[in-house]
């Protein structure tokens, strides 16, 4: 495979993106920006099953998807794991 399709840095984006998807639709708690959540999920695998993606762009929806799940430890390992999908695509540049 070649191009977007044969990047496993995709696919594994990807996965972690479903899973956590998968995690958050069966939390049971009430969760204000749960909507907010599915949104930028669906978004940020939309974004990558397209090509690849913009390493600025994912930050940002790490950003909004941490901010809105973020404080629910059982969704802590599933958004750690989306974190370091992210991470494969471009470390942050370090300060001069």
């Amino acid at each position: 495979m070649t191009g977007v399709d044969g990047d496993p840095r995709v696919h594994e984006l990807r996965g972690a993106v479903a899973r956590l998807r998968r995690q958050l639709a069966v939390l049971p708690a009430e969760l204000p920006d749960r909507a907010a959540a599915d949104d930028e999920l669906a978004a940020l695998d939309a974004m990558v099953s397209q090509g690849l993606p913009e390493v600025p762009r994912l930050r940002r929806s790490l950003l909004l998807i941490a901010g809105a799940v973020g404080s629910v430890s059982a969704l802590s390992p599933a958004l750690t794991e989306v974190r370091k999908r992210i991470d494969c695509f471009g470390e942050l540049p370090r300060g001069r």
